[in-house]
């Protein structure tokens, strides 16, 4: 493995952890969906780096894409009716 192959490991490696303890720790639901549709397609990326094109098209298309989408309808109606 070359250094430069290293380097974008771990830039991936860290990204993706800053992208999950970023999603969790929002205090707001629309933030915090959209920065698990982010964590979504930044681990299709390391899925692609794996050499599972097919998990991270999955990834891209099931997690980030219908589920960030379900996941942003609920925390609009959830916002809309309130406590």
């Amino acid at each position: 493995m070359t250094a430069l192959l290293l380097l974008f490991d771990t830039v991936l490696l860290l990204t993706l952890l800053a992208l999950a303890v970023a999603a969790v720790l929002s205090p707001e639901p629309r933030r915090a969906v959209i920065l698990f549709i982010a964590f979504g397609l930044w681990l299709s990326l390391v899925w692609a780096r794996l050499r599972a094109p097919d998990v991270a098209l999955a990834e891209a298309a099931i997690g980030a894409g219908i589920g960030g989408a379900l996941m942003l309808v609920a925390a609009r109606r959830s916002a809309r009716t309130g406590p």
